[in-house]
């Protein structure tokens, strides 16, 4: 796989991190240099991962993945999305739940990288020097995704809990995109 394919690709498999991360970022849910530093390199290691353990599975499980990767990707954004909007409407919380810690950051990591575990069982048949692509995919990711949450919280310092409330809908619409378009 030529150079440029690879960025490519590693962008476009970004795109739900790089979302994610403007959300948290917006929605106040992720301050500071090391909560970004956790959600980018999580959300960069599972983007490496998810392709080499799609890989590594190749096209015996293929069948079985596939019909249900896109539930699972709704249902663990969903989750986290809900959560997000309930405590933006909680009066209560002066400050919103962090999504790069515990259960949340494994939530959002898994379903942001559903997509690179299918792409890692297409390359499993193609010739590809795996090792290359996934750390390709994983760097593309961090880079995005450490930019998208400072982006995030210059956006999110200006409007405040409104911006946790609609980075909740727009990760439950993340979900809802990845469920409708593997249902078409």
């Amino acid at each position: 796989m030529p150079a440029l394919e690879i960025l490519l690709l590693a962008v476009a498999l970004a795109m739900d991190a790089v979302t994610v991360s403007l959300a948290a970022g917006a929605s106040g849910c992720t301050r500071g240099h090391r909560a970004a530093l956790r959600l980018s390199f999580h959300f960069g290691l599972f983007q490496a991962g998810m392709p080499l353990v799609g890989w590594l599975a190749g096209s015996q499980i293929a069948e079985l993945i596939s019909a249900v990767d896109h539930w699972v990707a709704f249902g663990l954004l969903l989750v986290v999305g809900a959560r997000m909007v309930r405590s933006g409407f909680d009066r209560a919380s002066v400050q919103p739940g962090d999504v790069s810690r515990g259960t949340s950051l494994i939530l959002l990591s898994v379903a942001t990288s559903i997509d690179a575990l299918a792409v890692g069982l297409g390359l499993s048949m193609l010739r590809v020097d795996i090792w290359r692509t996934c750390a390709a995919i994983g760097i593309v990711t961090f880079i995005l995704s450490w930019v998208a949450v400072h982006a995030g919280c210059r956006v999110g310092a200006r409007f405040g809990k409104r911006m946790e409330v609609a980075g909740g809908i727009v990760l439950a619409l993340i979900g809802l995109r990845i469920l409708i378009t593997h249902l078409r």
